[in-house]
């Protein structure tokens, strides 16, 4: 079923806001609609004020004013991203092996980890690392891949690969988004394979998003709830979400 082109600029500035640009040949395939058309919503985007088109593409507004600041861009709801990060110092042990996923409830939780003694962090968030790199009990490790700006992040299948053969004690992913018919969502399609990777590496696997995620989804799916062991999430959650996650085995922890 075609989008409404709403939802469908809705959508694209999603995906803008998560790689920070965009080819029309790609958006259009995407999307399943002419080149026409995406030109067409960029050129209403841009009348708005959100971004900047180019030839055969657009750009986020002020993403090098972001980067040059180590901005993310989505810093809403941080009260409860904070609340959330410090609930998550309860399951991190002493001498263990992490993975902090990009995103801001994830920037979260690494600024809390300022002090810890005995821990190693792998990342692929740039900002995460600069902020850990330098504590002397910390051991902070990066993957490789392609630098997505708005999220300061690496992403791809060389981030992916990076994860081949490592086996750790626990992964902080975020997600933009989570429902029960399309499972954990993100905005862009290239995360995918990183996110499937961090999984896979891990023993066990948090969720770390506020509660205005439930409910929602982003463009692309990375499969169903049940490749998650619990969610860590504030008490916005509805009485009805928490039975969903509980009939899929996942435990809700409140911040």
């Amino acid at each position: 079923m075609a989008i409404l082109p709403n939802k469908r600029r809705e959508k694209i500035m999603e995906l803008l806001q998560e790689d920070g640009s965009a080819k029309v040949v790609d958006l259009a395939k995407l999307f399943k609609v002419t080149e026409v058309t995406v030109r067409q919503d960029l050129e209403k985007l841009e009348k708005q004020g959100l971004i900047i088109r180019e030839h055969g593409g657009a750009f986020m507004k002020n993403i090098e004013d972001h980067v040059k600041n180590f901005a993310l861009f989505h810093q809403e709801n941080l009260e409860q991203k904070e609340s959330i990060a410090l609930k998550c110092l309860e399951y991190i042990e002493l001498g263990d092996t992490i993975i902090l996923d990009s995103g801001s409830t994830t920037t979260e939780l690494a600024k809390k980890l300022i002090g810890f003694k005995n821990l190693t962090v792998i990342t692929n968030a740039l900002n995460i690392a600069l902020m850990l790199g330098t504590e002397p009990g910390i051991e902070v490790i990066m993957t490789g891949g392609e630098f997505k700006p708005p999220t300061l992040s690496l992403t791809g299948q060389k981030a992916a690969d990076f994860f081949k053969g490592l086996n750790v004690q626990k992964l902080f992913l975020a997600t933009a988004g989570i429902s029960l018919k399309s499972g954990l969502t993100y905005p862009s399609i290239s995360d995918l394979v990183v996110k499937r990777a961090m999984i896979e590496a891990a023993d066990i696997t948090y969720l770390v998003a506020d509660s205005t995620k439930i409910g929602k989804s982003a463009l692309a799916s990375l499969g169903a709830l049940s490749l998650i062991d619990y969610i860590v999430t504030d008490s916005g959650i509805k009485e009805s979400d928490k039975k969903v996650f509980k009939n899929h085995e996942i435990e809700v922890i409140l911040a």
